[in-house]
């Protein structure tokens, strides 16, 4: 049987672009509003396709370099196209967050927006590398997710899962375990709570001021949650069926997205803390940088 559209863009984490727009376009222009100054050089951690590279190129003209560290071989590609435009202003590294190689920049703006959860529970080598990366007065601009959690750590996309793994047949109760025995941590346990990563990164660096809101999702069916499921998330929750039943599964989640978006008028909501951290100096006047506002 050939896979489905949405279980190919799963693997390739394709669609990103209109999958972003249900949550991460907010969280893009949140942080470049808390730029300040005159920023030479800005880093992305986990840059994608390159959207947030490309606004900040466009509004900060004041950036030699924008510089972008993915993972993805495949978002690398889409970001390469979409930053040609901006010759050598725009620079992609392939990296592994959870170990990054030193580079040779120091950056008055270090951006990571929603992918701090990925890194677990190696996020402080992400810390230490951000502290050695930015310039004095610098900041790193960092944003997080924090979903309630049950008793077993599941909260958040983990609960549509269980949902759409209940619809195919899986006592709710056993689901806890199912992700277990295939190595999938929860997505709400992979989210730190604020007090604890408070103390992973103080070793690091320190905050210099916070804000936060409430993020929610809205979607106008159920095939616009499956892709925007398919595009953020991959084939990480898909595994734990066999190949044949994938697709039956991302239709899952879609269905169950979609029941939540007609009960409540929503289909998630969370809050979302966006950071100010700095390295642990002074600021530094004429850097282009300034005490949070908050």
């Amino acid at each position: 049987m050939s896979p489905s559209a949405v279980e190919i863009q799963a693997r390739t984490l394709a669609g990103y672009a209109d999958a972003s727009r249900l949550r991460q376009v907010q969280d893009r222009d949140w942080v470049l509003d808390r730029v300040t100054g005159t920023p030479e050089t800005l880093i992305d951690l986990g840059s994608g396709i390159g959207q947030l590279l490309a606004t900040a190129l466009e509004r900060f003209p004041s950036l030699r370099l924008a510089v972008g560290l993915e993972r993805s071989e495949h978002r690398i590609a889409e970001a390469t196209e979409r930053l040609a435009p901006y010759g050598s202003r725009a620079v992609l590294h392939t990296a592994d967050l959870t170990a990054p190689e030193q580079l040779p920049y120091r950056a008055q703006v270090i951006t990571q927006t929603s992918v701090l959860h990925w890194l677990y529970p190696d996020e402080d080598r992400t810390f230490a590398w951000a502290a050695a990366h930015l310039a004095p007065g610098g900041r790193f601009l960092l944003t997080t997710y924090h979903p309630a959690r049950d008793a077993h750590g599941l909260g958040g996309e983990d609960e549509l899962v269980r949902e759409a793994l209940t619809a195919l047949g899986t006592p709710a109760a056993d689901v806890p375990a199912l992700l277990a025995a295939h190595g999938i941590l929860p997505i709400a346990t992979r989210t730190r709570t604020v007090d604890d990563l408070h103390t992973v990164l103080a070793p690091h660096l320190r905050v210099a001021g916070h804000a936060e809101r409430d993020a929610v999702v809205t979607v106008d069916s159920a095939a616009q949650y499956e892709h925007f499921h398919a595009a953020t998330f991959g084939d990480y929750y898909a595994r734990v069926l066999p190949a044949e039943r994938r697709a039956d599964f991302y239709r899952a989640v879609g269905a169950a997205a979609w029941r939540r978006q007609n009960a409540h008028g929503h289909v998630s909501h969370m809050p979302v803390r966006l950071w100010e951290l700095t390295a642990h100096e002074e600021f530094v006047s004429g850097t282009g940088n300034r005490p949070s506002r908050t």
